[in-house]
Protein backbone atom coordinates (compact mmCIF):
# COMPACT_ATOMS: atom_id res chain seq x y z
CA UNK A 1 0.00 0.00 0.00
CA UNK A 2 2.85 1.84 1.07
CA UNK A 3 4.15 1.93 -2.38
CA UNK A 4 0.94 2.66 -4.41
CA UNK A 5 0.55 5.72 -2.78
CA UNK A 6 4.15 6.68 -3.41
CA UNK A 7 3.64 6.10 -7.01
CA UNK A 8 0.65 7.86 -7.15
CA UNK A 9 1.93 10.71 -6.08
CA UNK A 10 5.03 10.78 -8.09
CA UNK A 11 2.29 10.54 -11.21
CA UNK A 12 0.59 13.54 -9.92
CA UNK A 13 4.02 15.49 -9.63
CA UNK A 14 5.46 14.16 -13.06
CA UNK A 15 1.88 15.41 -14.95
CA UNK A 16 2.64 18.22 -17.97
CA UNK A 17 -0.46 19.64 -17.41
CA UNK A 18 -0.49 20.84 -13.34
CA UNK A 19 0.32 24.43 -12.35
CA UNK A 20 3.57 24.95 -10.34
CA UNK A 21 2.90 25.84 -6.65
CA UNK A 22 3.82 29.57 -7.01
CA UNK A 23 1.33 29.79 -9.96
CA UNK A 24 -1.70 29.24 -7.24
CA UNK A 25 0.10 31.69 -4.44
CA UNK A 26 0.28 34.61 -6.95
CA UNK A 27 -3.33 34.53 -7.77
CA UNK A 28 -3.88 34.47 -4.39
CA UNK A 29 -1.75 37.52 -3.42
CA UNK A 30 -3.55 39.19 -6.21
CA UNK A 31 -7.30 39.04 -5.72
CA UNK A 32 -6.16 40.08 -1.59
CA UNK A 33 -4.60 43.01 -2.78
CA UNK A 34 -7.47 44.49 -4.87
CA UNK A 35 -10.03 43.42 -1.64
CA UNK A 36 -7.69 45.93 0.25
CA UNK A 37 -7.59 48.49 -1.95
CA UNK A 38 -11.66 48.39 -2.45
CA UNK A 39 -11.78 48.44 1.64
CA UNK A 40 -9.64 51.21 1.79
CA UNK A 41 -11.83 53.07 -0.78
CA UNK A 42 -14.88 52.51 0.92
CA UNK A 43 -13.61 53.61 4.23
CA UNK A 44 -12.77 56.64 2.47
CA UNK A 45 -15.68 57.51 1.06
CA UNK A 46 -17.35 57.53 4.81
CA UNK A 47 -14.89 59.48 6.26
CA UNK A 48 -16.02 62.18 3.76
CA UNK A 49 -19.26 61.90 4.05
CA UNK A 50 -19.02 62.30 7.71
CA UNK A 51 -17.14 65.76 7.08
CA UNK A 52 -19.78 67.18 5.02
CA UNK A 53 -22.94 66.19 8.09
CA UNK A 54 -23.53 69.15 9.79
CA UNK A 55 -24.91 66.93 13.20
CA UNK A 56 -23.08 64.41 14.70
CA UNK A 57 -23.30 60.87 13.75
CA UNK A 58 -22.00 59.39 17.09
CA UNK A 59 -24.91 57.72 19.07
CA UNK A 60 -26.76 60.30 21.45
CA UNK A 61 -27.85 59.20 25.01
CA UNK A 62 -31.73 59.83 25.80
CA UNK A 63 -31.96 63.08 27.43
CA UNK A 64 -30.07 64.21 24.19
CA UNK A 65 -32.18 62.56 21.85
CA UNK A 66 -35.68 64.42 23.90
CA UNK A 67 -33.99 67.64 23.03
CA UNK A 68 -32.35 68.36 19.69
CA UNK A 69 -33.60 71.83 19.82
CA UNK A 70 -31.95 72.99 22.60
CA UNK A 71 -28.34 72.48 20.99
CA UNK A 72 -26.77 72.32 17.89
CA UNK A 73 -23.04 71.00 17.71
CA UNK A 74 -20.59 71.91 14.85
CA UNK A 75 -17.02 71.17 14.70
CA UNK A 76 -14.20 73.58 13.37
CA UNK A 77 -11.11 71.12 13.34
CA UNK A 78 -10.81 69.24 16.35
CA UNK A 79 -12.56 71.56 19.01
CA UNK A 80 -16.94 71.14 19.29
CA UNK A 81 -18.73 74.16 19.84
CA UNK A 82 -22.06 73.95 21.15
CA UNK A 83 -24.42 76.63 20.19
CA UNK A 84 -27.37 77.03 22.47
CA UNK A 85 -30.32 78.96 22.30
CA UNK A 86 -32.09 81.81 24.16
CA UNK A 87 -34.02 81.18 27.35
CA UNK A 88 -37.13 82.55 25.72
CA UNK A 89 -36.93 80.21 23.03
CA UNK A 90 -35.76 77.31 24.55
CA UNK A 91 -39.01 77.58 26.57
CA UNK A 92 -40.74 78.42 23.69
CA UNK A 93 -39.80 75.13 22.11
CA UNK A 94 -39.60 73.19 25.20
CA UNK A 95 -43.96 73.73 25.57
CA UNK A 96 -43.92 72.78 21.76
CA UNK A 97 -41.95 69.33 22.01
CA UNK A 98 -41.65 67.63 25.06
CA UNK A 99 -40.02 64.32 25.51
CA UNK A 100 -40.99 61.41 27.97
CA UNK A 101 -38.19 62.33 30.47
CA UNK A 102 -38.58 65.69 30.31
CA UNK A 103 -39.49 67.21 34.05
CA UNK A 104 -39.72 71.15 35.17
CA UNK A 105 -36.75 71.53 37.84
CA UNK A 106 -37.81 72.37 41.02
CA UNK A 107 -36.73 76.59 42.19
CA UNK A 108 -34.05 75.96 44.71
CA UNK A 109 -34.19 75.97 48.37
CA UNK A 110 -34.24 79.60 49.81
CA UNK A 111 -30.78 80.50 51.74
CA UNK A 112 -31.42 80.02 55.38
CA UNK A 113 -28.12 82.17 55.96
CA UNK A 114 -28.96 85.02 53.95
CA UNK A 115 -33.12 84.77 54.99
CA UNK A 116 -31.13 84.78 58.86
CA UNK A 117 -28.40 87.96 58.16
CA UNK A 118 -31.16 89.97 56.28
CA UNK A 119 -34.51 89.58 57.60
CA UNK A 120 -37.28 91.47 56.11
CA UNK A 121 -38.58 94.49 57.40
CA UNK A 122 -41.46 94.15 59.55
CA UNK A 123 -44.93 96.68 59.17
CA UNK A 124 -44.93 99.46 61.13
CA UNK A 125 -48.43 99.24 60.85
CA UNK A 126 -49.15 95.85 61.47
CA UNK A 127 -51.17 95.22 64.76
CA UNK A 128 -49.99 92.65 67.24
CA UNK A 129 -52.14 90.09 68.48
CA UNK A 130 -52.93 90.79 72.17
CA UNK A 131 -54.48 87.86 74.28
CA UNK A 132 -55.36 89.55 77.57
CA UNK A 133 -58.67 90.17 79.33
CA UNK A 134 -61.05 92.52 76.90
CA UNK A 135 -63.60 92.33 79.51
CA UNK A 136 -66.78 91.15 76.93
CA UNK A 137 -67.75 88.45 79.22
CA UNK A 138 -67.78 90.60 82.22
CA UNK A 139 -69.88 93.35 79.86
CA UNK A 140 -72.02 90.96 78.82
CA UNK A 141 -75.90 91.73 80.28
CA UNK A 142 -76.74 88.14 79.85
CA UNK A 143 -74.27 86.59 82.72
CA UNK A 144 -75.28 88.91 85.40
CA UNK A 145 -72.26 90.61 85.54
CA UNK A 146 -73.30 94.15 84.89
CA UNK A 147 -76.06 96.02 87.04
CA UNK A 148 -76.73 99.63 86.44
CA UNK A 149 -73.78 100.09 84.20
CA UNK A 150 -71.19 98.66 86.32
CA UNK A 151 -69.90 95.50 86.10
CA UNK A 152 -69.68 93.10 89.07
CA UNK A 153 -66.73 91.59 90.57
CA UNK A 154 -68.80 88.34 91.01
CA UNK A 155 -71.53 86.31 89.61
CA UNK A 156 -73.96 84.23 91.61
CA UNK A 157 -72.97 80.11 91.89
CA UNK A 158 -75.82 77.73 90.56
CA UNK A 159 -76.17 76.65 93.99
CA UNK A 160 -77.32 79.96 95.27
CA UNK A 161 -81.16 80.37 96.85
CA UNK A 162 -83.19 82.89 98.80
CA UNK A 163 -83.39 81.66 102.30
CA UNK A 164 -86.26 80.66 104.25
CA UNK A 165 -84.41 82.08 107.65
CA UNK A 166 -84.93 85.61 108.78
CA UNK A 167 -81.74 86.59 108.76
CA UNK A 168 -80.78 89.99 110.23
CA UNK A 169 -77.83 91.67 110.18
CA UNK A 170 -76.97 94.62 113.49
CA UNK A 171 -74.78 97.57 112.80
CA UNK A 172 -73.11 98.74 115.87
CA UNK A 173 -70.63 101.01 116.56
CA UNK A 174 -67.82 101.64 119.21
CA UNK A 175 -67.40 103.88 121.42
CA UNK A 176 -64.18 105.19 122.86
CA UNK A 177 -62.92 103.03 125.42
CA UNK A 178 -63.93 103.71 129.06
CA UNK A 179 -61.04 102.93 131.62
CA UNK A 180 -63.33 103.01 134.37
CA UNK A 181 -66.21 101.02 132.92
CA UNK A 182 -63.81 98.21 131.51
CA UNK A 183 -62.48 97.71 134.88
CA UNK A 184 -65.94 97.24 136.74
CA UNK A 185 -66.77 95.01 133.97
CA UNK A 186 -64.53 93.82 131.05
CA UNK A 187 -66.77 91.87 129.07
CA UNK A 188 -68.82 94.64 128.56
CA UNK A 189 -69.54 96.38 125.27
CA UNK A 190 -70.62 99.45 123.80
CA UNK A 191 -73.94 98.49 122.40
CA UNK A 192 -75.13 101.34 119.94
CA UNK A 193 -77.28 100.52 117.79
CA UNK A 194 -76.82 102.21 114.43
CA UNK A 195 -78.92 100.48 111.88
CA UNK A 196 -80.58 96.98 111.32
CA UNK A 197 -80.49 95.16 107.80
CA UNK A 198 -83.05 92.37 106.79
CA UNK A 199 -80.78 90.51 104.94
CA UNK A 200 -83.12 86.99 104.05
CA UNK A 201 -85.10 89.14 100.83
CA UNK A 202 -82.75 88.29 97.66
CA UNK A 203 -79.42 85.39 97.55
CA UNK A 204 -76.69 88.16 97.80
CA UNK A 205 -75.96 91.17 99.24
CA UNK A 206 -72.81 93.25 98.30
CA UNK A 207 -71.31 95.69 100.42
CA UNK A 208 -68.60 98.42 99.17
CA UNK A 209 -68.92 102.29 98.21
CA UNK A 210 -70.44 102.09 94.76
CA UNK A 211 -74.18 103.27 95.90
CA UNK A 212 -75.31 101.83 92.07
CA UNK A 213 -74.61 98.92 93.18
CA UNK A 214 -73.86 98.11 96.56
CA UNK A 215 -76.85 96.34 98.37
CA UNK A 216 -75.20 97.62 102.33
CA UNK A 217 -73.50 101.24 101.28
CA UNK A 218 -70.57 101.81 103.73
CA UNK A 219 -69.04 105.34 103.28
CA UNK A 220 -65.47 104.77 104.79
CA UNK A 221 -62.71 105.73 102.65
CA UNK A 222 -60.78 102.25 103.99
CA UNK A 223 -63.49 100.06 101.80
CA UNK A 224 -63.39 99.47 98.27
CA UNK A 225 -66.22 100.50 95.57
CA UNK A 226 -66.86 96.79 95.50
CA UNK A 227 -65.44 95.72 99.48
CA UNK A 228 -67.52 92.06 100.12
CA UNK A 229 -70.56 89.94 98.88
CA UNK A 230 -72.79 87.67 101.71
CA UNK A 231 -74.10 84.74 99.20
CA UNK A 232 -76.61 82.49 100.49
CA UNK A 233 -75.72 78.57 99.02
CA UNK A 234 -78.25 75.68 99.29
CA UNK A 235 -75.20 72.34 99.93
CA UNK A 236 -75.91 69.09 101.01
CA UNK A 237 -76.21 68.76 104.92
CA UNK A 238 -73.12 67.41 107.07
CA UNK A 239 -75.51 65.76 109.38
CA UNK A 240 -77.58 63.26 107.81
CA UNK A 241 -77.77 59.80 108.34
CA UNK A 242 -75.83 56.76 105.81
CA UNK A 243 -78.40 56.04 102.68
CA UNK A 244 -81.08 58.79 104.10
CA UNK A 245 -82.25 61.09 101.07
CA UNK A 246 -79.87 63.88 100.54
CA UNK A 247 -81.01 67.29 102.38
CA UNK A 248 -80.06 70.66 101.50
CA UNK A 249 -79.21 73.39 103.57
CA UNK A 250 -79.27 77.25 102.99
CA UNK A 251 -77.14 79.00 104.36
CA UNK A 252 -74.97 82.61 104.73
CA UNK A 253 -71.25 82.95 103.36
CA UNK A 254 -69.02 85.86 103.18
CA UNK A 255 -66.30 86.69 100.25
CA UNK A 256 -63.70 89.03 100.49
CA UNK A 257 -63.80 90.77 96.79
CA UNK A 258 -59.91 91.22 96.57
CA UNK A 259 -60.02 94.42 98.58
CA UNK A 260 -57.56 96.58 99.67
CA UNK A 261 -57.78 96.05 103.40
CA UNK A 262 -59.40 93.20 104.12
CA UNK A 263 -62.30 91.42 105.52
CA UNK A 264 -62.86 90.56 109.25
CA UNK A 265 -65.10 87.59 111.07
CA UNK A 266 -64.29 87.80 114.96
CA UNK A 267 -61.37 89.43 113.75
CA UNK A 268 -59.73 87.21 111.76
CA UNK A 269 -59.19 87.98 107.91
CA UNK A 270 -60.40 86.31 105.27
CA UNK A 271 -58.68 85.00 102.54
CA UNK A 272 -59.84 86.43 98.89
CA UNK A 273 -62.41 85.25 96.39
CA UNK A 274 -63.17 82.62 99.01
CA UNK A 275 -66.69 81.74 100.58
CA UNK A 276 -66.73 81.45 104.57
CA UNK A 277 -69.46 80.36 105.98
CA UNK A 278 -71.54 82.61 108.68
CA UNK A 279 -72.84 81.68 112.15
CA UNK A 280 -75.52 82.82 114.04
CA UNK A 281 -73.67 85.57 116.35
CA UNK A 282 -70.56 86.24 114.00
CA UNK A 283 -68.89 89.76 113.87
CA UNK A 284 -67.91 91.31 110.80
CA UNK A 285 -66.11 94.23 110.03
CA UNK A 286 -64.24 95.69 107.23
CA UNK A 287 -61.31 97.01 106.57
CA UNK A 288 -60.43 100.07 109.49
CA UNK A 289 -64.14 100.59 109.78
CA UNK A 290 -65.07 101.17 113.52
CA UNK A 291 -69.00 99.84 112.44
CA UNK A 292 -69.19 96.15 113.50
CA UNK A 293 -71.87 93.76 111.58
CA UNK A 294 -73.55 90.86 113.96
CA UNK A 295 -75.45 88.39 111.99
CA UNK A 296 -78.54 87.13 113.94
CA UNK A 297 -81.54 85.68 113.02
CA UNK A 298 -85.57 87.16 113.86
CA UNK A 299 -85.69 84.40 116.75
CA UNK A 300 -82.68 84.97 118.21
CA UNK A 301 -82.83 88.66 118.38
CA UNK A 302 -87.20 88.73 119.78
CA UNK A 303 -85.77 85.75 122.60
CA UNK A 304 -82.12 86.89 123.32
CA UNK A 305 -80.23 83.55 122.55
Amino acid sequence: MNTGNRTRRGRWADHPNRPPSHAANEDDLAMAALLGEATKRSEEQEREQQKQRPDDHRPRTQNQRGDDSNSQYRRSGEKRIVEDDGPNERDSKRGRRRSWNDREEAPPPPDTATSDAAPAAENPNKVKADFGLSGALANDTETGNVLSGVTLKFSEPPEARIPNTRWRLYVFRKKAPDVSSKASDPNKKDDGLIDTYHISRQSAYLFGRERKVADIPIDHTSLSKQHAVLQYRSLPSKQQQIGAPTKLQCKPYLMDLESTNGTFINGVRLDSARYYELRRGDVVTFGASSREYVLLTEKSANTGI
